[in-house]
């Protein structure tokens, strides 16, 4: 099962870590994985010395692809690593129960991938395909997670992602999940192949989705098949403009409502970023939330007993407006904060 695992040691890490004198960063501080023993068994024995969460990564575009989007969101991964890596490690984040644990092998994949233009039909149902077996690497690195009893914290690659998130987390629990997700697309497209606007549904259709909220989806940017989908499997949504436009209640009110009906199962935190404004995302908006508020939703879902997991996606620093080097420092230092985030709110 770990074949799909690419571990990270230290010589991995050290290009992305700086230091400074007489200043403690996070990456002297947090874990790696003994790449002497297997996987599960070293997962196993990390938890034992109190080891609770894991962040793993996903550099992939071939599921926004497959939905007809824009490349980048294989980046996302490398940006936060390097703003994350060299914060301070000071009293107010607990790095010594982080453990980094590498990457989805993909390379292959990438490579089938890398030629493939979503406009030719053809082309299109092979990446539908490639995101299909991502779909079950990303379930077989999430099952060995879950299987050593801890927490994920996954970042980069496309929404198709959940689906093996939340396949892995269903399996483990032997029950279908609830799910939050701060998105402006429900991502409950038809079942016509694999990608990044669909894995709620397919998740759903599996049986391994028993309840679904989405947080800002946009009433302008989701067709009425998705819509209808929605209420047919009796999964609700605040939408953008209820909450942002017409202000019928706060964001906060609309988190704990909507969590109060999530109680019931063991809980996925989701975070499209193309719900953040100005955010480089495969779908860019001026329109959206702020850094703030989504740090916000993170805050109030991790705070819940029953959450399992944090996924933050569709990051893709190459389409800033002012080029790839901005879009790296603007989404490192946004899914940063959404990281110590959820890890605060653990630890409180």
């Amino acid at each position: 099962m770990s074949n799909h695992l690419h571990i990270y040691d230290e010589a991995t890490v050290k290009p992305w870590c700086s230091s400074r004198a007489n200043e403690r960063k996070a990456w002297q501080s947090i874990a790696l994985l003994d790449t002497g023993v297997d996987p599960l068994q070293a997962m196993h024995d990390a938890a034992q010395f109190g080891i609770k969460y894991v962040l793993l990564g996903i550099c992939e575009d071939i599921g926004p692809r497959a939905n007809l989007g824009n490349g980048g969101a294989e980046d996302g991964w490398q940006a936060f690593l390097k703003r994350f890596l060299n914060q301070p490690d000071n009293q107010f984040l607990a790095n010594e129960k982080v453990l980094l644990l590498g990457e989805v092998a993909i390379s292959d994949l990438t490579l089938a991938a890398r030629d493939l233009s979503n406009q030719n039909p053809q082309q299109l149902t092979q990446l539908r395909q490639l995101c299909a077996q991502l779909d079950q690497r990303v379930e077989q690195v999430l099952s060995l997670i879950f299987a050593a009893g801890l927490e994920p914290i996954v970042i980069g690659g496309g929404h198709n992602n959940c689906l093996g998130i939340i396949r892995a987390l269903s399996k483990h629990k032997q029950r279908p999940i609830n799910a939050i997700n701060f998105d402006p697309h429900a991502d409950f497209r038809d079942c016509e192949g694999r990608h990044s606007g669909n894995g709620f549904r397919y998740a759903y259709n599996e049986q391994h989705l028993n309840n679904y909220h989405v947080i800002g989806m946009h009433e302008l940017k989701n067709n009425q098949a998705i819509i209808d989908a929605l209420a047919a499997a009796q999964f609700s949504y605040d939408s953008y403009q209820a909450l942002q436009v017409r202000r019928e209640k706060t964001l906060t009110e609309a988190c704990q409502q909507a969590l109060y009906n999530l109680i019931d199962a063991p809980l996925g935190v989701e975070v499209d970023l193309d719900s953040i404004s100005l955010m480089p995302v495969s779908a860019y908006t001026n329109c959206g939330f702020s850094v703030s508020d989504a740090e916000h939703f993170v805050h109030l879902a991790a705070s819940q007993v029953n959450s399992q997991y944090l996924h933050l996606c569709e990051a893709a620093p190459n389409q800033h407006p002012s080029g790839i080097q901005a879009g790296m420092s603007d989404a490192g230092q946004i899914i940063t904060a959404l990281v110590n985030a959820y890890l605060q709110a653990k630890a409180n």
